[in-house]
């Protein structure tokens, strides 16, 4: 993959998006509605998550209502409140100051399922806890209008196996065989494009991080005439003694393969430059991996085992230094790894990065 989504750009243009329709709204009114919020946005999604915001603060002030002396679990005390939550959302009235967050929030959110739907696809499916509850999943997409179809499918596909919760990695496993049953393409984006411009020029380019691709290396041609130098007439410092060079260590440890040299001797015969903003270390690589990026990885490196590339992730994620991890994908998955592949060389850079 040469292209790599930035979230950072994507947070930076939904923040200018938002304060562009925050001074438009705000500039007459003290205080936003709920039928103006249904409204503001150009981008009616913006306008969704804003509400979803507002139900996900409501659903959090409602769990501190705990009580020796009432019980709030009781179904008649639950439905009052669902009632006084219908009352409350249509009385919903907020000042600029609370109510710019909300709107930088879904703006970026709203970025992310039209430019970016299989990271959004993550972050729903795993959550903050890699975990995935069927009731709270099923009021997030209710407000999901773009990209909606895969989501739509797996929560039916829980429902039919009556499933309350289960892990981010299976939920993420069940997702991946769904959007190939669909083979789910995102929806055009030259309609959004046109609109969010129309608030704030939109160039989507500029979400995307180009890689860099280290060149081909080809050896110098030897001319079988030695090149004649012209010795200078006078020389002012003496000339540069060779330096020796050190001795390379007898410790690095060295997996040899079968019909191949090791991950240690491939990286140390093919060390790539790297541009300096590109190589930056990352703590986990558990953490900055994208949805693409697990797709991508599982279907080609681990044969669609989503489980085995798990496990070999947070091995990875627990190995000390870059030999003990070489070591092991050396011994344990290697061998079946086609080393040419864009797959494996964009798995070892971060592999690399990790214990750069």
């Amino acid at each position: 993959m040469d292209e790599k989504i930035s979230l950072e750009a994507i947070a930076l243009y939904g923040d200018s998006y938002a304060e562009s329709v925050l001074r438009g709204f705000f500039s007459s009114k003290d205080k936003i509605s709920g039928p103006e919020i249904l409204s503001l946005c150009n981008v009616q999604q913006v306008n969704l998550f804003v509400i979803r915001e507002l139900f996900r603060a409501w659903k959090e002030e409602t769990k501190k209502l705990k009580s020796p002396y009432f019980n709030y679990d009781n179904p008649e005390v639950k439905e009052s409140l669902e009632d006084l939550m219908g009352v409350l959302s249509k009385n919903i009235s907020i000042d600029r100051a609370h109510f710019a967050p909300l709107l930088k929030k879904a703006s970026s959110h709203a970025l992310m399922v039209i430019f970016d739907p299989y990271d959004f696809f993550s972050m729903i499916v795993t959550g903050k806890n890699n975990k995935l509850e069927v009731e709270p999943f099923r009021e997030e997409i209710k407000y999901l209008k773009v990209n909606k179809a895969p989501l739509d499918r797996m929560l039916q596909k829980l429902e039919e196996k009556g499933v309350k919760e289960l892990s981010g990695n299976e939920a993420f496993a069940i997702l991946d065989q769904i959007l190939e049953e669909v083979n789910f393409t995102p929806e055009d984006v030259e309609d959004y494009i046109e609109k969010f411009s129309a608030v704030v020029p939109l160039d989507p380019a500029r979400f995307f991080v180009t890689k860099y691709v280290e060149p081909e290396y080809k050896a110098p041609v030897q001319s079988s005439r030695p090149v004649e130098v012209e010795t200078p007439k006078v020389v002012t410092s003496p000339p540069p003694q060779p330096v020796q060079q050190p001795r390379q260590a007898q410790n690095t440890p060295r997996v040899q393969q079968s019909g191949g040299s090791s991950l240690n001797d491939r990286l140390g015969r093919e060390s790539k430059p790297m541009l300096a903003g590109n190589f930056n270390k990352i703590i986990k690589i558990k953490d900055s991996l994208t949805i693409n990026q697990k797709f991508m990885f599982t279907k080609v490196l681990f044969h669609g085992d989503f489980e085995l590339f798990s496990k070999a992730i947070d091995r990875l994620d627990q190995l000390n230094n870059l030999n003990a991890a070489l070591n092991y994908i050396d011994e344990e998955y290697a061998s079946t790894w086609d080393r040419d592949s864009e797959e494996f060389h964009e798995f070892m850079e971060l592999v690399e990065k990790r214990f750069s």
